[in-house]
């Protein structure tokens, strides 16, 4: 009886993996062609400029809870999205999350400033009715 023939060629270990390559060492061939350059930051890789991008999360949940809960809470589903559009590398994207999170805080603190105004002017009117009725 004979021996099978070992599998792979030789130089190659019996499991199919190259020589030379691990995780991290892409084999020849593989990654951009000749002429194309890499890819700008790489994937999920810092903006342009190397500023990150705020989410407004913690902006948010504080006008989530003390402001006005239904432009609160749009905030904070715009401010969870900035962060994985930015490590799935749409930079874009995760600038205009940003933008409209900011954008929602900012209605969320003027919607509940307009309601305390008018809650103070009503409470002035009352007041000043039952002051003149004496």
């Amino acid at each position: 009886m004979s021996t099978p023939p070992p599998y792979g060629t030789p130089g190659q270990d019996p499991y199919g993996q190259q020589p030379g390559y691990g995780y991290g060492t892409p084999p020849p061939g593989y990654g951009p062609g000749p002429g194309y350059p890499p890819a700008p930051g790489g994937f999920g890789g810092p903006p342009p400029g190397g500023a990150p991008i705020p989410n407004y999360l913690w902006q948010s949940i504080v006008t989530t809870v003390l402001c006005c809960l239904p432009a609160g809470i749009v905030a904070l589903v715009y401010s969870t999205r900035v962060q994985p559009k930015q490590q799935m590398g749409d930079i874009q994207g995760a600038l205009e999350a940003s933008k409209k999170a900011k954008t929602w805080c900012i209605v969320s603190v003027s919607a509940a400033g307009a309601i305390l105004l008018l809650y103070v002017v009503i409470w002035v009117i009352i007041l000043g009715a039952i002051a003149s009725s004496d």
